[in-house]
């Protein structure tokens, strides 16, 4: 009998460890596994970062390089490539029209040029668009968003983020008995497709947050909350 319980005792004991043992190793894996996860959140974007800046100065680079003759190019002349190069010269022909532009030959030439382009049945409409959004994201003296609102949509109960271009105007204020806003419902993860709608101010509940962490809480898709 006491040899049973002895028996009896050591398997307890035994079975005791293992636990403890399988306990500790699912802690260490726990950890591991936290760390893994850690890692990939803060090198992921900086590498991918890199790798898209990389990837655009090579296409640049190779884009540069189609426009300038052979016999300028450095890297007949040197015994190494210089990475970056054509992202400079684009740079400074960039500068170099946008000086020759502001001044008065350069307005007249591009009165001329617009002038023409705007006889062109297709390609006048596209270019009417392509200039208001460039004007309208480059524009110091305005904002391409002004702020941050929330509204019910598609239908009552379903909420939706979206970020307020203007405050309706013109012939579409007329339509209207109350006072409109023109809110922009961008898509996730890409935030430049969506669509406009005309919603009654009264509708929506403006929000704190600054457009930028609402179009970083757009692309992350919820994940990257604001403050």
């Amino acid at each position: 009998m006491p040899d049973k319980n002895v028996k009896k005792r050591a398997q307890n004991i035994k079975r005791i460890r293992l636990e403890r043992e399988k306990a500790v190793f699912m802690k260490v894996g726990a950890k591991l596994r936290a760390y893994l996860f850690t890692g990939i959140l803060v090198t992921a974007p900086v590498a991918i970062t890199f790798y898209m800046a990389y990837k655009f100065i090579l296409w640049v680079d190779k884009f540069v390089g189609q426009l300038i003759p052979q016999q300028y190019l450095p890297s007949n002349y040197l015994p190494f490539t210089i990475p970056g190069l054509g992202l400079v010269v684009l740079i400074v022909a960039l500068i170099l029209v946008g000086m020759f532009a502001a001044g008065f030959m350069g307005r007249f030439f591009l009165r001329l040029g617009e002038w023409i382009v705007y006889k062109v049945p297709l390609v006048s409409s596209v270019y009417s668009v392509l200039k208001q959004i460039f004007e309208t994201f480059f524009s110091s003296k305005t904002q391409a968003f002004s702020k941050v609102v929330m509204l019910e949509y598609p239908r009552k109960g379903i909420w939706i983020l979206g970020f307020v271009s203007a405050d309706l105007g013109g012939e579409a204020k007329e339509k209207f008995d109350e006072e409109m806003l023109a809110v922009f419902i961008p898509t996730t993860p890409n935030p430049t497709s969506g669509f406009l709608i005309f919603v009654p101010k009264k509708d929506t509940i403006e929000m704190n947050m600054t457009v930028e962490e609402g179009l970083k809480y757009v692309i992350s898709g919820g994940l990257v909350e604001p403050k």
